[in-house]
């Protein structure tokens, strides 16, 4: 009997260690683009980003402009007039059209990094939102469902959306 408590006392905390340490897996998911979407500092980025984009536009347009009416000037030249003023004319006129391809080309990808750059304080904010409710709820994890990676979404996974919602004060 002697021999038989020392093994039950020791079987006995070892089902209990292993109790106490065994934890209910919480996971979490939100749709980060929906969030987004609703946060009303979206509005200020997006207006900021269409008139960056609107000048950027009106930039071209002035150089698209100019590159007609240099083109009408030379489609107006007489058959008088010398082959070199034609020829300087002519070489305007591509010089002009590559600063316009090349002015496109670093448009786009000015447009491109402004989008993101006005964008990241959103991410950010939201990011950090979705950490604290996360801690808060005790989560292993919180999958991104706007993506479309996540194949499988259990209902005891907790929507994140509105508890993050609420946390930046966003009804």
């Amino acid at each position: 009997m002697r021999k038989f408590t020392p093994l039950c006392v020791a079987i006995l905390f070892s089902i209990i260690a292993t109790v106490g340490n065994a934890q209910t897996l919480k996971f979490g998911h939100i749709d980060l683009q929906a969030l987004i979407q609703v946060m009303p500092e979206r509005e200020t980025v997006e207006t900021e980003f269409t008139k960056f984009q609107t000048d950027m536009e009106d930039i071209l347009g002035e150089m698209q402009t100019d590159y007609q009416t240099k083109l009408g000037e030379l489609e107006q030249m007489d058959e008088n007039v010398s082959e070199l003023k034609r020829d300087s004319k002519i070489s305007e006129l591509q010089n002009l059209s590559e600063r316009i391809q090349g002015f496109q080309q670093n448009a786009q990808q000015q447009i491109q990094r402004k989008y993101q750059e006005l964008l990241n304080p959103l991410y950010e904010k939201a990011q950090g939102a979705i950490n604290e409710v996360a801690r808060e709820q005790e989560l292993m994890y919180v999958f991104e469902t706007g993506s479309n990676v996540v194949l499988y979404k259990s209902n005891q996974s907790i929507d994140l959306f509105p508890l993050v919602k609420q946390k930046l004060g966003i009804e």
